[in-house]
């Protein structure tokens, strides 16, 4: 139901008409009214968008202090000019708001609200699978703390694709211009969550988080990395009929406590099956998902494979809807975090690091880039500190609290490989690390059965042994063992001081990085 006078209901914009807090089938029906949003064979919806990913070189921070941020940034004048744009269009145009929780935690819950053009009902109807729900009572009086107000269909002269993503950490309000990927949605609030959970003493993670049974102990795992480097397949594959508990963001704080922020998944679908990820592909293929960018005929049926229009196809489902799924509150500490690593040389499938190596790798953030990240990084090597492109402040505060909470934290933390040894996917000579290894190397990590040996070039342990991982397989865990067959050793010793050397010179950007961190790399 339309309604008017945004001032009741505390809106920083005053849309032409409101729809507030609408029910899901509302939403699925607005959805469907799109003339871009299809019926799958499943029963769900399936949108194409005109950006297929999120707008790293159109995202800016609002402030007057730029050397206070790594990233790119506007003035605060430029950022009243062109609120007042978004403000003005706004006016003539009907608007949906809806409210949850980035968190579910009663003490850790941030109340958070997107506002957003109607004709773009795909977005809302996502994010509200995403947020936590706000009871009835709690709506009647609902004040965020943050806010993201979305016009996807206004474009913005003079930034790059006429398109703007402006974060105001100080008011909370981050502002969307002309960008209809659902991305930009959920990112743009846990960005703002970011600067919130630093202030409280702990680190927001891009991170995944599942419990793997061993005997009688649950065993809590944190899987960080950027978007593409499989993630959300390493939190969802089954060990010990594990558990997964959240999939993109969680709060670690002191003494290894974690808190969970959404009540949903961002899955991304390219190459998605029933046998390497059923727990994903259940979802994704149930009613209640919604799918944007995925390839689709005339019959209704998907193809998670072809890559005609976007290799960034992607599916929001619910919690809910995933098999075995563990709600974050039951869970006190973490055990372990994998850092993921989407590498292609002389990487082993998983290495374990002390406290000093940990925070170094943190930072380090090594991976090749996905479509996940749109052109400015797909195929590219990137590092990226900590994994999390969304990091609002200056980088070297997340190496340096990574970490200070590791002092206080039960964790092991290991190095993992998600790519391949060896070379690219065309070098016949190259082994690929596959999802059974990977899973194979988390049970391991998991039931505390794998034999280490120190790593003569870089000084952390890898597996000399894993139960599951045999015969040629052993190469994916010691890359070493690899080219000495091919008679390559002069090309790996190569490849260990080229990294060790783009790794010291990297280090050296980030002023204010504890020493200690990055002496680690030498």
């Amino acid at each position: 139901m339309s309604k008017p006078h945004a001032k009741y209901y505390g809106l920083p914009v005053e849309p032409r008409d409101i729809i507030l807090n609408p029910s899901p089938e509302e939403l699925r029906g607005f959805a469907e009214e799109m003339p871009n949003t299809r019926t799958t064979i499943y029963r769900n919806t399936n949108t194409q968008t005109r950006v297929d990913s999120r707008s790293k070189l159109s995202t800016y921070i609002v402030t007057d202090t730029p050397e206070q941020h790594d990233s790119q940034t506007i003035s605060r004048a430029e950022y009243e000019r062109v609120a007042k744009l978004q403000n003005d269009y706004i006016r003539s145009r009907e608007m949906i708001v809806v409210d949850g929780y980035i968190g579910n935690a009663p003490e850790f819950r941030v109340a958070s609200r997107l506002v957003i053009e109607k004709s773009n009902a795909n977005i809302a109807a996502m994010q509200q699978h995403l947020y936590y729900p706000a009871t009835a009572e709690e709506l009647t009086s609902f004040e965020p703390s943050l806010t993201v107000i979305y016009t996807p269909n206004l474009a913005l002269p003079n930034y790059p694709a006429e398109r703007l993503i402006a974060v105001d950490l100080d008011n909370g309000i981050t502002r969307v211009f002309n960008s209809d990927y659902f991305g930009e949605s959920k990112k743009g609030g846990l960005r703002m969550w970011n600067q919130l959970v630093y202030e409280r003493g702990g680190l927001a993670l891009h991170s995944g988080c599942k419990v793997i049974p061993v005997g009688e102990a649950k065993k809590v795992g944190l899987i960080i990395g950027l978007s593409g480097t499989g993630k959300t397949t390493t939190t969802f594959t089954k060990q010990n009929n594990s558990s997964p508990v959240q999939d993109d963001f969680i709060a670690l704080m002191p003494g290894g406590k974690v808190y969970a922020t959404e009540n949903g998944c961002f899955a991304k679908t390219f190459g998605l099956n029933e046998k390497d990820e059923p727990t994903i592909y259940g979802a994704v293929t149930s009613y209640n998902a919604y799918l944007e960018n995925v390839s689709q005929n005339e019959n209704g049926e998907v193809d998670f494979y072809d890559t005609s229009y976007t290799q960034n196809g992607r599916a929001v489902v619910r919690m809910q809807d995933i098999e075995g799924m563990m709600d974050a509150r039951e869970i006190k500490t973490a055990d372990f975090l994998l850092i993921l690593n989407r590498n292609d040389n002389i990487i082993p499938g998983v290495a374990k690091l002390n406290r000093t190596q940990a925070a170094a790798y943190f930072m380090l953030g090594e991976t090749r880039g996905t479509s996940a990240g749109g052109a400015a990084e797909a195929g590219k090597f990137l590092r990226v500190p900590g994994t999390n492109p969304f990091f609002p402040l200056k980088h070297a505060l997340q190496g340096n609290r990574f970490w200070e909470l590791l002092a206080s934290s039960p964790m092991d933390v290991y190095l993992l490989n998600t790519g391949r040894v060896g070379g690219m996917d065309a070098d016949e000579r190259s082994r690929k690390v596959r999802i059974q290894h990977s899973s194979a190397i988390v049970k391991g990590i998991a039931e505390g059965t794998i034999e280490w040996e120190e790593d003569a070039d870089f000084g952390y342990l890898v597996a000399a042994s894993i139960p599951e991982i045999e015969g040629d397989d052993i190469e994916i865990l010691q890359p070493r063992k690899l080219y000495e067959r091919q008679g390559r050793m002069d090309e790996y010793q190569q490849m260990v001081e080229k990294l060790k050397t783009e790794r010291r010179d990297y280090m050296k950007k980030w002023a204010g990085l504890n020493p200690e961190i990055a002496a680690a790399v030498e």
